[in-house]
């Protein structure tokens, strides 16, 4: 039954049929092959992982970060990341990566976040003399802090699978966000030093920085009021997500004053949109998983991996090699539910941290985003770009080593996975 789903599955998404419709017909395919398993436990399998009561912070999420970014705040964040960079070598690149870590703590999402910024900033750049491909690689790269630097989209469906901490798993986050931008940071400077880019030599404006960092200060503390809130156990993280649309709707009323009816309710469809995506995604999944379970495909799995593999260290990079190559070709959420009920009872087998193994994961299908044939990052970059896709790899492949180096520090140094 397994064999069967799992066939039907790939030769739809080689078909470029959408991943939660090909896990659906997939499953749905291999159920005439079981005669024994009644249609109502299928629909209760899809029905019951949607009455998950942390799942409702995902649209509330979506919905803080629609309302923070899509008024003056964005513009202000832009400014501010420009003034603090634009100076140095490579400062107008760097932007797009302060930018996307600055969005981190408030979007949460990698394609939104790539849309946002990239749609200013790339033409921006092009005009100030950048190679078109090495912008359109920079923000399909520095786009995907955005999905570690909480609150993340990705981390709460990894929480969903492997019941981890979501709390834990948003401080975690932290630090490989910042190495990531750090690191991209240094490629932006590195290459703009040996290919000669241009850069701001006025003085910088310390008043005009001063007024503006000010100005963004009530977004750039939403993270920490997230993560303070859920550190301390203030609130649950639905409650916190709740009130994060409730602190965003405040500081778009009061102090940026620019909040509308309309902005309001595009907010709610985009969350709302998001979410159905979401919501079809861990359907399909749940009942692949519950068919793969009945198979006792995680077991095999199990016993199999314990008579190849026989360290620690050999299953993370055995985990990383499926994770990396998943990515470049299915989507981040999709990956995330499909691939995790799959890899956690292989990781406890080992002894992995789930809280670590959630970083790993993260990490891994971040950088499928913009890597090919399918990165969705990569190609919202060269489509604003105006470039072909190879042309934006070529200039992707300094930010590919970055990012591979940042994910085996945190995949073999445990100690990295900060806790608080």
């Amino acid at each position: 039954m397994s064999a069967v789903m799992m066939l039907v599955f790939l030769v739809l998404l080689i078909l470029s049929f959408p991943v939660g419709y090909a896990l659906t017909l997939g499953a749905s395919i291999a159920l005439f092959f079981n005669s024994d398993i009644p249609m109502l436990a299928v629909v209760q399998q899809m029905f019951s992982p949607t009455q998950s009561f942390p799942m409702i912070a995902i649209p509330f999420f979506v919905m803080s970060g629609d309302i923070m970014m899509s008024g003056k705040l964005g513009q202000s964040l832009i400014h501010f990341a420009t003034d603090l960079v634009a100076r140095f070598r490579g400062g107008h690149a760097q932007v797009s990566v302060l930018g996307s870590t600055l969005f981190g703590g408030v979007s949460g999402s990698a394609v939104a976040d790539a849309t946002a910024l990239g749609s200013v900033l790339v033409p921006w750049q092009k005009k100030v003399g950048y190679p078109p491909a090495f912008c359109g690689a920079t923000i399909a790269a520095a786009s995907t802090i955005d999905i570690l630097i909480p609150p993340s989209i990705p981390l709460i469906l990894y929480s969903l699978v492997s019941n981890a901490s979501i709390g834990a798993l948003f401080l975690a986050g932290i630090l490989p966000g910042i190495a990531l931008a750090v690191g991209f940071l240094a490629v932006c400077n590195i290459s703009a030093r040996l290919r000669g880019f241009p850069y701001e030599k006025k003085p910088v404006a310390w008043g005009a920085m001063g007024r503006r960092a000010v100005y963004a200060t009530p977004a750039l503390m939403m993270p920490v009021f997230v993560l303070v809130g859920l550190r301390f156990g203030v609130a649950t993280p639905t409650e916190i997500s709740t009130l994060a649309v409730a602190y965003a709707l405040l500081a778009a009323t009061f102090i940026y004053r620019d909040l509308s009816f309309k902005r309001v309710m595009r907010a709610m469809i985009t969350a709302g949109v998001a979410t159905g995506v979401v919501m079809m995604l861990i359907m399909s999944s749940s009942v692949v998983g519950w068919m793969l379970t009945l198979d006792q495909v995680p077991e095999l799995i199990v016993n199999w991996s314990k008579q190849f593999v026989h360290s620690q260290t050999a299953m993370l990079m055995l985990i990383n090699g499926v994770l990396l190559l998943a990515g470049m070709f299915l989507d981040l959420p999709a990956a995330i539910l499909l691939l995790g009920p799959l890899l956690i009872p292989l990781a406890q087998s080992y002894g992995i941290d789930l809280v670590q193994l959630g970083i790993i994961v993260v990490i891994n299908l971040a950088i499928g985003l913009y890597t090919p044939p399918v990165g969705t990052t990569l190609f919202i970059g060269a489509t604003l770009a105006k470039v072909k896709i190879g042309e934006t790899v070529k200039e992707l492949v300094p930010f590919y080593f970055v990012a591979l180096t940042v994910l085996l520090l945190f995949t073999y140094v445990p100690s990295l996975t900060w806790r608080g």
